[in-house]
């Protein structure tokens, strides 16, 4: 699979222009669209990045890449963990999910970088991270329980200081539905469910790189 990864990953990139603020992602498949712009850099691409949390920042920094902390970028470049038919997303299990989406809503454009191996029919194939707060996290679980999220604590501290819950939800009904209940319980910080953000999707398979996109 690192092969249609860095496929997608160097179609993505193509996209980044001379004197662009970009977001950078997290996790193994945003490693190739680090690796990718390096190699731009190194052949005269002006770029400045904008890490989503401490791991990407240092990669970046051994790889030459320029960092600033304005969030407002021209273009935002991240893996996913699902992508379903509409390009929603699930999206944490790197366990920056908190940074990434901060960074995905202030991009002008938002691109993900996938193998085919993501595409879901519907999301919740997977687990659905969910950040919470330390105090009372047990009380958090048991709320996200109540809509039917059968969660277990990983053994992290994300860069803000909190918990991820790794959540079993089952084939998710209503993506949008269940982030908006999500977003109401007290003690969540953020979850992994992106609704309506991807402007493309660049899925890397055998036959080369496939750009999905929603109908204008």
């Amino acid at each position: 699979m690192d092969a249609l990864k860095k496929m997608a990953a160097e179609s993505a990139v193509a996209q980044v222009l001379d004197g662009m603020l970009v977001g950078l992602g997290t996790g193994s498949t945003a490693e190739f669209v680090l690796l990718a712009l390096a190699r731009r850099i190194r052949e005269g691409l002006r770029i400045t990045g904008v890490p989503t949390s401490e791991h990407a920042a240092k990669r970046a920094r051994e790889l030459g890449i320029p960092l600033a902390l304005d969030v407002a970028t021209d273009i935002a470049i991240d893996g996913a963990d699902e992508v379903d038919p509409q390009l929603n997303l699930i999206k944490g299990r790197g366990g920056a999910l908190l940074r990434e989406k901060i960074v995905a809503q202030s991009s002008a454009r938002f691109i993900i970088v996938v193998d085919e191996s993501k595409l879901v029919a519907r999301l919740g194939v997977g687990l659905l991270p969910i950040e919470v707060i330390q105090f009372g996290w047990q009380a958090t679980a048991r709320r996200i329980l109540s809509l039917g999220g059968k969660s277990q604590r990983r053994d992290l501290i994300t860069d803000n200081g909190n918990f991820i819950l790794d959540c079993a939800f089952g084939p998710i009904e209503s993506a949008e539905s269940l982030a908006s209940e999500l977003d109401r319980i007290t003690g969540v910080v953020e979850h992994g469910l992106f609704i309506r953000l991807a402007a493309q999707v660049h899925v890397g398979q055998p036959s080369g790189v496939r750009i999905l996109e929603l109908p204008q």
